[in-house]
């Protein structure tokens, strides 16, 4: 039955028939016949029908609900059975949001050194994207903010913060400066993240704090879009720090601390909470643990070291060091 439930996922994820069966590897009259024979053995619909996909029942989303338990389940055992056998082995399917794409290799370059018969595929989505891909069991991890929007039940680790700056051409309006405000740089030739993005809303928000708005002249899902637009001069842009130094810009270009308020938001791994991990998962969210405890990686674009206590703290309290024991909400010294 098990490959029933991973079709009938499928079909749930893809809401048609044929996008669903290319996903399986497997032709539309073989899925179709596969749900039907799963609603024969459970006894009821689970597909509404008609020219085409028109959705499910409510008894196929909670037959979905279960689904996932199984199929998650299912994996998870088939990976423990093959670690036993082999060692850890297999393929971890991450996303993330754009601005985290660059710090990845902090995570999978010693993981792989470790265990080097593990394998990645890295997508990049929006924060809703990854959020919902974990939930549909399409990827196995995701990096994406822990903040301002609901995550739902999952296991989080908080990896660093993003710290905005002005990316600007020397010679450019306010070029010279050694920070400049919000309001000063709605006021910009800007390229900006889409509007789907939460690193855009995160910054479309302290912009309206500020009395201004977000008018860009040119708006890109890629990080790499607006990197080489701001490299020709005639563009700006707002960016993490730590981004942007990760593409080398010349140095021609200017990386200015936005300040009032000089904001910060926390972004991590996120992996579906069940008991047990997968195999995979359990050593890539300790290889994640691992960068959150070295402070040496958090240099002035990441978080202070304060305030990696905090977040670490939250995550596993018992590893947090005697000067950071967590007091009347404060850490003390």
């Amino acid at each position: 039955m098990i490959d029933k439930l991973e079709f009938f996922i499928a079909l749930a994820n893809e809401k048609h028939f044929g996008r669903a069966a290319e996903e399986c590897g497997i032709s539309q009259p073989t899925l179709s016949a596969a749900i039907r024979q799963l609603e024969d053995q459970l006894g009821v619909m689970l597909v509404q029908r008609g020219s085409r996909f028109q959705g499910l029942t409510p008894e196929g989303q909670r037959v979905l609900e279960w689904a996932r338990r199984i199929v998650g389940d299912t994996r998870t055992m088939r990976e423990e059975m093959r670690a036993a056998r082999k060692g850890l082995s297999g393929h971890l399917r991450l996303a993330s949001i754009p601005t985290a794409l660059a710090m990845l290799p902090r995570i999978t370059t010693p993981f792989q050194e470790r265990h080097p018969d593990v394998t990645f595929s890295i997508v990049s989505r929006n924060s809703l994207q990854v959020l919902s891909m974990l939930e549909n069991l399409e990827i196995d991890a995701g990096v994406t903010y822990l903040e301002n929007e609901p995550l739902g039940r999952v296991t989080t680790v908080p990896l660093y913060a993003e710290r905005y700056h002005l990316i600007t051409a020397a010679g450019s309006p306010l070029s010279d400066r050694e920070t400049v405000t919000w309001r000063e740089v709605g006021d910009l030739r800007l390229c900006l993240l889409t509007a789907d993005m939460q690193n855009r809303r995160i910054i479309n928000r302290h912009l309206a704090e500020a009395g201004v708005s977000a008018h860009p002249t040119l708006e890109s899902g890629s990080m790499i879009v607006l990197f080489s637009h701001v490299r020709t001069g005639r563009w700006a842009s707002i960016m993490p720090r730590n981004v942007a130094e990760s593409f080398g810009f010349p140095a021609e270009i200017r990386m200015i601390p936005i300040v009032e308020p000089a904001a910060h938001h926390s972004v991590g791994l996120v992996a579906t909470h069940r008991e047990p991990f997968t195999p995979l998962v359990s050593a890539l969210l300790h290889e994640a643990r691992i960068l959150a405890e070295r402070a040496k990686v958090f240099d002035r674009n990441f978080l202070s070291v304060d305030e990696t206590a905090l977040l670490i703290a939250r995550c596993f309290p018992e590893r947090l060091p005697s000067r950071y024991r967590i007091g009347m909400g404060r850490p003390l010294r």
